[in-house]
Protein backbone atom coordinates (compact mmCIF):
# COMPACT_ATOMS: atom_id res chain seq x y z
CA UNK A 1 0.00 0.00 0.00
CA UNK A 2 1.32 3.48 -0.76
CA UNK A 3 2.41 5.38 1.97
CA UNK A 4 1.46 9.14 2.34
CA UNK A 5 2.60 11.70 4.59
CA UNK A 6 0.26 11.75 8.07
CA UNK A 7 -1.45 15.44 8.43
CA UNK A 8 -0.54 17.22 10.77
CA UNK A 9 -2.66 17.44 14.18
CA UNK A 10 -2.80 21.15 14.16
CA UNK A 11 -5.35 23.53 13.72
CA UNK A 12 -5.29 24.88 10.19
CA UNK A 13 -3.58 28.46 10.26
CA UNK A 14 -6.38 30.25 9.27
CA UNK A 15 -8.91 28.54 11.94
CA UNK A 16 -6.17 29.08 14.69
CA UNK A 17 -5.74 32.88 13.44
CA UNK A 18 -9.12 33.12 13.33
CA UNK A 19 -9.73 31.82 17.27
CA UNK A 20 -7.42 34.27 17.83
CA UNK A 21 -8.89 36.79 16.54
CA UNK A 22 -12.02 36.34 18.42
CA UNK A 23 -10.10 36.76 21.92
CA UNK A 24 -9.61 40.58 21.28
CA UNK A 25 -11.88 42.09 24.15
CA UNK A 26 -12.89 39.01 25.53
CA UNK A 27 -12.90 38.68 29.50
CA UNK A 28 -9.68 36.13 30.07
CA UNK A 29 -11.61 35.27 33.58
CA UNK A 30 -14.91 34.66 31.83
CA UNK A 31 -13.38 32.58 29.20
CA UNK A 32 -12.03 30.34 32.14
CA UNK A 33 -14.82 30.03 33.91
CA UNK A 34 -16.36 29.01 31.16
CA UNK A 35 -13.66 26.39 30.27
CA UNK A 36 -13.99 24.97 33.67
CA UNK A 37 -17.68 24.53 33.55
CA UNK A 38 -17.02 22.81 29.78
CA UNK A 39 -14.19 20.04 31.30
CA UNK A 40 -16.50 19.27 34.26
CA UNK A 41 -19.37 18.66 31.90
CA UNK A 42 -17.33 16.90 29.64
CA UNK A 43 -16.12 14.15 32.51
CA UNK A 44 -19.72 14.42 33.58
CA UNK A 45 -20.73 12.85 30.50
CA UNK A 46 -23.12 15.88 30.37
CA UNK A 47 -24.99 16.97 26.71
CA UNK A 48 -22.10 19.60 25.31
CA UNK A 49 -25.81 21.54 24.94
CA UNK A 50 -26.13 21.82 28.56
CA UNK A 51 -22.40 23.86 28.72
CA UNK A 52 -22.75 26.07 25.49
CA UNK A 53 -24.82 29.04 26.50
CA UNK A 54 -23.21 31.79 24.81
CA UNK A 55 -20.69 32.37 22.32
CA UNK A 56 -18.14 32.98 25.48
CA UNK A 57 -19.04 29.24 26.07
CA UNK A 58 -18.39 28.85 22.50
CA UNK A 59 -15.73 30.40 22.59
CA UNK A 60 -13.41 28.05 25.47
CA UNK A 61 -14.34 25.06 23.46
CA UNK A 62 -12.78 26.09 20.62
CA UNK A 63 -10.07 26.77 22.42
CA UNK A 64 -10.10 23.75 24.59
CA UNK A 65 -11.69 21.51 22.92
CA UNK A 66 -12.26 21.75 19.42
CA UNK A 67 -8.29 21.58 18.81
CA UNK A 68 -8.20 17.79 20.08
CA UNK A 69 -11.36 16.90 17.94
CA UNK A 70 -9.76 18.27 15.08
CA UNK A 71 -6.73 16.19 15.64
CA UNK A 72 -8.34 12.90 16.19
CA UNK A 73 -10.75 13.27 13.00
CA UNK A 74 -7.90 14.19 10.83
CA UNK A 75 -6.18 11.06 11.58
CA UNK A 76 -9.22 9.06 11.51
CA UNK A 77 -9.62 10.62 7.86
CA UNK A 78 -6.13 10.71 6.86
CA UNK A 79 -6.38 7.13 7.37
CA UNK A 80 -9.29 6.61 5.00
CA UNK A 81 -7.52 9.19 3.43
CA UNK A 82 -3.80 6.65 2.91
CA UNK A 83 -5.72 3.61 2.70
CA UNK A 84 -9.00 4.05 -0.36
CA UNK A 85 -6.64 6.46 -2.82
CA UNK A 86 -9.88 6.01 -4.98
CA UNK A 87 -11.98 7.89 -3.05
CA UNK A 88 -12.39 11.59 -3.33
CA UNK A 89 -15.14 12.82 -1.54
CA UNK A 90 -16.90 15.91 -2.85
CA UNK A 91 -19.37 16.63 -0.88
CA UNK A 92 -19.67 16.61 3.01
CA UNK A 93 -22.62 17.02 5.86
CA UNK A 94 -20.96 17.31 9.03
CA UNK A 95 -23.92 15.81 11.65
CA UNK A 96 -23.69 17.26 15.35
CA UNK A 97 -20.91 19.84 14.09
CA UNK A 98 -20.12 22.15 16.70
CA UNK A 99 -17.66 24.41 15.53
CA UNK A 100 -17.08 21.89 12.83
CA UNK A 101 -14.38 20.18 13.40
CA UNK A 102 -15.02 17.49 11.02
CA UNK A 103 -15.38 19.71 8.04
CA UNK A 104 -11.81 21.52 8.72
CA UNK A 105 -10.13 18.20 9.37
CA UNK A 106 -12.06 17.02 5.76
CA UNK A 107 -11.26 20.24 3.96
CA UNK A 108 -7.48 19.44 5.45
CA UNK A 109 -7.82 15.58 3.83
CA UNK A 110 -9.38 16.28 0.88
CA UNK A 111 -9.22 20.19 -0.38
CA UNK A 112 -11.18 19.18 -3.72
CA UNK A 113 -14.74 19.75 -1.50
CA UNK A 114 -16.84 21.65 -3.14
CA UNK A 115 -20.13 21.37 -1.14
CA UNK A 116 -20.14 21.33 2.73
CA UNK A 117 -22.78 21.58 5.20
CA UNK A 118 -22.69 21.89 9.01
CA UNK A 119 -25.50 20.75 10.33
CA UNK A 120 -25.88 21.66 14.84
CA UNK A 121 -28.55 22.68 16.79
CA UNK A 122 -26.57 25.19 19.15
CA UNK A 123 -27.44 28.70 18.39
CA UNK A 124 -23.92 29.90 20.27
CA UNK A 125 -22.39 27.00 18.42
CA UNK A 126 -23.52 28.15 14.95
CA UNK A 127 -23.37 32.03 15.44
CA UNK A 128 -19.48 31.33 16.27
CA UNK A 129 -18.98 28.72 14.00
CA UNK A 130 -20.49 31.22 11.30
CA UNK A 131 -17.31 33.85 12.21
CA UNK A 132 -14.77 31.29 12.07
CA UNK A 133 -15.65 30.02 8.55
CA UNK A 134 -15.44 33.48 6.97
CA UNK A 135 -12.59 34.54 8.70
CA UNK A 136 -10.25 31.36 8.41
CA UNK A 137 -9.61 31.30 4.64
CA UNK A 138 -9.99 27.42 4.44
CA UNK A 139 -12.22 27.61 1.48
CA UNK A 140 -14.64 24.68 1.49
CA UNK A 141 -15.50 25.50 4.93
CA UNK A 142 -15.79 29.16 4.11
CA UNK A 143 -18.06 28.48 1.09
CA UNK A 144 -20.16 26.06 3.01
CA UNK A 145 -23.46 26.32 4.74
CA UNK A 146 -24.33 26.20 8.49
CA UNK A 147 -27.73 24.46 9.07
CA UNK A 148 -29.40 24.88 12.50
CA UNK A 149 -31.06 21.04 13.12
CA UNK A 150 -31.00 18.21 15.77
CA UNK A 151 -29.51 14.45 14.25
CA UNK A 152 -32.45 12.80 15.92
CA UNK A 153 -34.90 14.38 13.38
CA UNK A 154 -32.17 14.20 10.35
CA UNK A 155 -34.81 12.35 7.92
CA UNK A 156 -33.19 10.90 5.13
CA UNK A 157 -34.67 12.92 1.94
CA UNK A 158 -32.18 14.92 1.37
CA UNK A 159 -29.70 14.19 -1.61
CA UNK A 160 -26.83 11.30 -0.26
CA UNK A 161 -23.33 13.23 0.61
CA UNK A 162 -20.01 11.44 -0.39
CA UNK A 163 -18.55 11.85 2.92
CA UNK A 164 -21.40 12.02 6.59
CA UNK A 165 -19.36 12.52 9.31
CA UNK A 166 -20.75 12.77 12.96
CA UNK A 167 -17.55 13.32 15.51
CA UNK A 168 -17.99 13.53 19.33
CA UNK A 169 -21.62 13.71 18.73
CA UNK A 170 -23.44 9.96 18.73
CA UNK A 171 -21.65 9.97 22.52
CA UNK A 172 -24.30 12.35 23.82
CA UNK A 173 -27.18 10.37 22.73
CA UNK A 174 -29.18 8.09 25.20
CA UNK A 175 -28.89 4.10 23.53
CA UNK A 176 -32.56 4.38 22.51
CA UNK A 177 -31.77 6.93 20.24
CA UNK A 178 -28.53 5.40 18.27
CA UNK A 179 -30.33 3.33 15.84
CA UNK A 180 -32.59 5.57 14.22
CA UNK A 181 -30.18 8.49 13.62
CA UNK A 182 -27.18 5.68 12.54
CA UNK A 183 -30.22 4.79 10.00
CA UNK A 184 -30.36 8.55 9.14
CA UNK A 185 -26.64 9.15 8.97
CA UNK A 186 -26.29 5.89 6.63
CA UNK A 187 -29.47 6.89 4.23
CA UNK A 188 -27.94 10.15 3.88
CA UNK A 189 -24.11 8.74 2.81
CA UNK A 190 -23.44 8.13 -0.86
CA UNK A 191 -19.65 7.02 0.02
CA UNK A 192 -18.63 7.00 3.56
CA UNK A 193 -19.83 7.38 6.78
CA UNK A 194 -17.01 8.26 9.38
CA UNK A 195 -17.51 7.96 13.03
CA UNK A 196 -15.23 9.45 15.35
CA UNK A 197 -15.43 9.27 19.54
CA UNK A 198 -14.01 9.28 22.51
CA UNK A 199 -11.64 6.59 22.88
CA UNK A 200 -13.47 4.72 26.02
CA UNK A 201 -14.50 0.95 26.52
CA UNK A 202 -18.11 2.71 26.66
CA UNK A 203 -17.68 4.47 23.22
CA UNK A 204 -16.27 1.73 21.63
CA UNK A 205 -18.68 -1.12 22.72
CA UNK A 206 -21.42 1.29 21.38
CA UNK A 207 -19.28 1.38 17.89
CA UNK A 208 -19.63 -2.26 17.80
CA UNK A 209 -23.27 -2.17 17.82
CA UNK A 210 -23.22 0.34 15.19
CA UNK A 211 -21.08 -1.59 13.53
CA UNK A 212 -23.37 -4.46 13.53
CA UNK A 213 -26.31 -2.70 12.30
CA UNK A 214 -24.09 -1.19 9.17
CA UNK A 215 -22.86 -4.78 8.00
CA UNK A 216 -26.37 -5.63 8.31
CA UNK A 217 -27.53 -3.29 5.38
CA UNK A 218 -24.78 -3.94 3.75
CA UNK A 219 -22.27 -1.88 4.47
CA UNK A 220 -18.35 -2.05 3.78
CA UNK A 221 -15.87 -1.66 6.90
CA UNK A 222 -13.28 0.44 5.57
CA UNK A 223 -11.40 1.10 9.34
CA UNK A 224 -10.70 0.28 11.60
CA UNK A 225 -11.55 -3.02 11.15
CA UNK A 226 -9.86 -5.13 8.64
CA UNK A 227 -12.91 -7.00 8.17
CA UNK A 228 -16.60 -7.40 8.83
CA UNK A 229 -15.91 -10.59 11.08
CA UNK A 230 -16.89 -10.02 14.78
CA UNK A 231 -14.12 -8.03 16.88
CA UNK A 232 -12.11 -10.21 18.64
CA UNK A 233 -10.63 -8.33 21.38
CA UNK A 234 -11.13 -10.15 24.86
CA UNK A 235 -14.15 -7.93 26.75
CA UNK A 236 -11.33 -6.43 29.20
CA UNK A 237 -9.88 -4.77 25.99
CA UNK A 238 -11.23 -2.28 23.64
CA UNK A 239 -10.11 -0.95 20.27
CA UNK A 240 -8.77 2.73 20.59
CA UNK A 241 -6.36 5.38 19.32
CA UNK A 242 -4.18 8.59 19.97
CA UNK A 243 -3.12 11.53 18.61
CA UNK A 244 -0.61 14.32 20.41
CA UNK A 245 -1.63 17.76 19.09
CA UNK A 246 0.33 20.78 20.72
CA UNK A 247 -1.39 23.21 23.04
CA UNK A 248 -1.77 26.68 22.13
CA UNK A 249 -0.75 29.59 25.37
CA UNK A 250 -4.09 30.22 25.81
CA UNK A 251 -5.48 26.91 25.65
CA UNK A 252 -2.69 25.73 28.59
CA UNK A 253 -3.47 29.24 30.55
CA UNK A 254 -7.47 28.27 30.27
CA UNK A 255 -6.71 24.76 31.17
CA UNK A 256 -3.82 25.05 33.27
CA UNK A 257 -1.81 23.11 31.70
CA UNK A 258 1.97 23.51 31.41
CA UNK A 259 3.05 20.70 29.05
CA UNK A 260 2.94 22.02 25.09
CA UNK A 261 1.14 18.78 24.02
CA UNK A 262 -1.71 16.65 25.11
CA UNK A 263 -2.58 13.06 23.93
CA UNK A 264 -6.07 12.50 22.84
CA UNK A 265 -7.66 8.90 22.51
CA UNK A 266 -10.30 8.06 20.22
CA UNK A 267 -12.58 5.67 18.72
CA UNK A 268 -13.66 5.48 15.22
CA UNK A 269 -15.91 3.86 12.55
CA UNK A 270 -15.44 4.41 8.82
CA UNK A 271 -18.10 2.31 6.62
CA UNK A 272 -18.92 2.82 2.90
CA UNK A 273 -21.07 1.77 0.21
CA UNK A 274 -17.77 0.23 -1.45
CA UNK A 275 -13.84 -0.17 -1.03
CA UNK A 276 -11.35 -2.71 0.49
CA UNK A 277 -10.08 -2.88 3.34
CA UNK A 278 -6.29 -3.33 4.68
CA UNK A 279 -4.66 -7.00 5.45
CA UNK A 280 -4.41 -5.96 8.79
CA UNK A 281 -4.12 -2.81 11.21
CA UNK A 282 -1.28 -2.73 14.50
CA UNK A 283 -3.50 -2.48 17.47
CA UNK A 284 -1.78 -1.01 19.70
CA UNK A 285 1.87 0.79 20.09
CA UNK A 286 4.62 -1.01 18.69
CA UNK A 287 6.96 -2.04 20.99
CA UNK A 288 10.89 -1.78 19.88
CA UNK A 289 13.80 -3.35 21.18
CA UNK A 290 17.52 -4.15 20.34
CA UNK A 291 16.47 -6.84 19.03
CA UNK A 292 13.87 -5.56 16.66
CA UNK A 293 9.89 -4.97 16.60
CA UNK A 294 7.11 -6.27 17.96
CA UNK A 295 3.92 -5.43 16.37
CA UNK A 296 -0.27 -6.38 17.85
CA UNK A 297 -2.11 -7.03 14.37
CA UNK A 298 -6.01 -7.00 13.81
CA UNK A 299 -6.45 -9.33 10.76
CA UNK A 300 -9.25 -11.92 9.45
CA UNK A 301 -7.78 -14.13 11.50
CA UNK A 302 -8.03 -12.74 14.58
CA UNK A 303 -5.70 -10.82 16.56
CA UNK A 304 -2.09 -11.69 15.78
CA UNK A 305 1.13 -10.60 18.12
CA UNK A 306 4.67 -10.73 15.69
CA UNK A 307 8.13 -10.32 16.30
CA UNK A 308 10.23 -9.04 13.21
CA UNK A 309 13.90 -9.21 13.91
CA UNK A 310 16.50 -6.64 12.54
CA UNK A 311 18.11 -9.94 11.48
CA UNK A 312 15.33 -10.59 8.77
CA UNK A 313 16.39 -7.09 7.03
CA UNK A 314 13.70 -7.45 4.14
CA UNK A 315 10.72 -7.94 6.34
CA UNK A 316 12.25 -5.74 9.29
CA UNK A 317 12.66 -2.59 6.92
CA UNK A 318 9.22 -3.09 5.82
CA UNK A 319 7.16 -2.62 8.85
CA UNK A 320 9.68 -1.44 11.57
CA UNK A 321 8.16 2.18 10.83
CA UNK A 322 4.12 0.99 11.52
CA UNK A 323 2.79 2.21 14.48
CA UNK A 324 -0.44 2.17 16.45
CA UNK A 325 -3.35 2.70 14.13
CA UNK A 326 -1.29 2.02 10.83
CA UNK A 327 -2.37 -0.71 7.86
CA UNK A 328 -0.40 -3.02 7.34
CA UNK A 329 -0.86 -4.93 3.26
CA UNK A 330 0.40 -7.19 3.15
CA UNK A 331 0.44 -8.93 6.08
CA UNK A 332 3.99 -10.06 7.31
CA UNK A 333 3.78 -14.01 6.42
CA UNK A 334 5.17 -15.38 9.91
CA UNK A 335 7.79 -14.46 12.62
CA UNK A 336 11.16 -13.56 11.18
Amino acid sequence: MEERSRPTAALPAGLAAAIAAQLERRPRKALADSARRLSESYRARKPTTEAIRDETDALAYALTRMPATYAAVVSALGKVAAEQPDFAPRSLLDVGSGLGAAAYAAAEIWPGLDAVEMLDRSPAFLTLAGALSAESGVGPVAAGRITAGDMTRLGADAAPRDLVTAAYTLTELAEPELDAVLDALWARTGGALAIVEPGTPRDYARLMRLRDRLLAQGAVILAPCPHGEACPLAPSDWCHFSVRLPRSREHKALKGADAPFEDEKFAFLVAARRGLAPAGRVLAPARHGKAGVTLKLCESAGLREIFLPKRAKASYERFRKKDWGDAVSPLPERDG
